[in-house]
């Protein structure tokens, strides 16, 4: 049987004299789509660093087709991990083809000038993302969630076998967090395995194949979106009530002040 796309065994990870996390198992398959959920401050972030090769673990180990991660060049983890960050401030003015362009460099040798080939993938990342008529504009002169769809747009054009994303939805409207969900799910499809963060598990039933509920470092629950989020799990997972409904046919969340 063929290894999963992408593994986690036995990781704990965090800082030096801090451990965040520990324990953790996960498995992503191609063309799957996992969420990651859990409250603020739980260590997702620090999780996806992790298995992006931008933190050491702690212990375990992080493996991509069966082949352990740990000593990869920094162009390796590049090639078979793309990441959206949750934040990133814009220094210079660089024009949002050549941010979306920077997504080639890990294809790149080094020092060499963008081919047509990478031109053509940058493109191609722009359109896919909806956002070709913003290609000549500065990345410093456009809005958050413009800025933010061109790091997504940067990553797709990096082409890597899993795509990370930490709360890509997280300052976004209405519109633009349904392109981005329709996006991941596409991706999908393409073939990608896609790990991705929210604090809207609505968005976990609209697109992920499987969840992960982490808190105070630990996973409390995995598996299949239907099986793991259930109102009793969310509701210990956030601290406050929460009750599942349906609309159109769909699963959906009331928490809070929705429900006095």
């Amino acid at each position: 049987m063929a290894p999963p796309l992408m593994e986690a065994r036995g990781l704990a990870f965090g800082y030096p004299g801090r451990v965040v996390g520990h324990d953790i198992d996960l498995a992503l398959e191609a063309g799957e789509v996992l969420c990651l959920l859990g409250p603020n401050g739980t260590g997702k972030t620090t999780l996806m660093k992790t298995l992006l090769g931008l933190r050491e673990p702690l212990a375990g180990e992080i493996l991509v087709e069966g082949r352990a991660t740990r000593g990869w060049t920094a162009a390796a983890q590049a090639r078979a991990f793309g990441f959206v960050p949750q934040i990133a401030a814009p220094t210079f003015p660089f024009p949002v083809r050549d941010m979306v362009l920077m997504g080639r460099a890990a294809r790149a040798p080094l020092f060499a000038s963008p081919s047509a080939r990478d031109r053509e993938a940058a493109e191609a990342a722009l359109e896919q993302v909806g956002i070709s008529a913003l290609a000549g504009r500065a990345y410093t002169d456009i809005s958050g969630g413009e800025r933010q769809l061109v790091l997504i747009a940067r990553a797709i054009a990096q082409e890597p076998r899993i795509l990370i994303l930490d709360e890509p939805t997280a300052s976004l409207d209405f519109a633009n967090q349904d392109k981005v969900l329709r996006l991941i799910a596409g991706l999908a499809r393409q073939g990608l395995g896609v790990i991705f963060s929210t604090h809207h598990p609505d968005q976990a039933f609209a697109v992920a194949n499987r969840v992960a509920l982490l808190r105070d470092g630990a996973v409390l629950g995995m598996g299949p979106v239907g099986e793991v989020l259930t109102a009793e799990r969310l509701s210990a997972l956030y601290g406050t009530r929460v009750v599942l409904g349906a609309v159109e046919g769909r699963t959906v969340c009331i928490t809070g002040a929705a429900l006095r």
